[in-house]
């Protein structure tokens, strides 16, 4: 018998193609994945927050429709508050004092954009420049005004001793001047306590958090003695960590140890945040 002749095996020189294309399968799924969970539903997102605030806080207060793509709404109360907005300021219109109104705002403030309300912020400044003009020539007070809000900064070192919450008898009248000039009014005010970066350790006190805190909430004390609502009133304190200078200095320092009293053209209460209006917006 003649032998068999052996066929050489086929050799596939395509076989690198299959995990290839596996490889290119799986990266185009797992970008298309890392897109799908990157990509925010405006739609959605502000729907879910209006529930949340509606479930916390009643009714929301905005009657704008929900904005659903890349284009943002045009005119508004919000393009305004954006434009009114001096460069360099702080936008302390994000955060709603959680107050039980009627629908309108109280006493009938509907719009931030309202002649009325922006003309009574000028005529509160004017009354407390006018009352506070002594201490506002020392420096010891400052007025700033935008169209939203107020800003009556007075430093602590006129207030309170050094380490103490509890207004100094001295700094009684320069409080009771401008709590007159609230009460009348309806608008909603936040006062704000703020602290140098010195530490402070004490039983009552254990960080400036605390002391920051209990400032803030005397004056709002001493608020509601003149008349003023509490409902309109939140006291906030934010220690150290919002510094209107360096405390590099004991100038700086000094500048930083500070109640700040912030009236609002509405209902509307600001949140605080990084950043002070610059010297320039400063009046006097």
């Amino acid at each position: 018998m003649g032998r068999k002749k052996r066929h050489e095996d086929h050799i596939n020189h395509e076989a690198w193609a299959i995990p290839y294309g596996d490889l290119v399968t799986l990266l185009l799924a797992f970008f298309v994945v890392m897109y799908a969970i990157s990509s925010v539903n405006e739609g959605k997102y502000r729907v879910l927050s209006d529930s949340l605030v509606a479930a916390f806080r009643g009714t929301p207060k905005t009657t704008r429709p929900i904005q659903i793509g890349d284009n943002p709404p045009s005119g508004g109360a919000e393009q305004g508050r954006d434009d009114a907005l001096p460069q360099g300021s702080v936008d302390r219109s994000t955060l709603s004092l959680p107050l039980d109104n009627p629908p309108g705002g109280i006493a009938g403030i509907t719009s931030v954009g309202d002649d009325g309300t922006r003309a009574g912020l000028a005529r509160m400044a004017e009354e407390i420049r006018e009352a506070l003009s002594e201490l506002i020539d020392q420096d010891q007070v400052r007025v700033r005004e935008t169209p939203l809000w107020l800003e009556v900064e007075i430093k602590t070192d006129l207030l309170f001793p050094v380490g103490i919450a509890e207004v100094a008898d001295p700094a009684l009248p320069t409080l009771q001047k401008v709590g007159d000039i609230l009460e009348p009014m309806p608008n909603a005010l936040r006062v704000e306590g703020h602290t140098d970066d010195v530490p402070i350790s004490t039983t009552r006190f254990p960080s400036n958090w605390e002391l920051s805190s209990a400032r803030a909430s005397s004056v709002i004390r001493l608020f509601q003695a003149r008349g003023v609502t509490p409902q309109r009133m939140v006291a906030v304190g934010l220690g150290e960590y919002q510094p209107a200078a360096s405390n590099d200095s004991a100038e700086g320092r000094n500048r930083n140890r500070r109640v700040t009293i912030v009236i609002l053209a509405n209902d509307e209460m600001p949140e605080p945040l990084p950043g002070s209006l610059t010297e320039a917006e400063v009046g006097t």
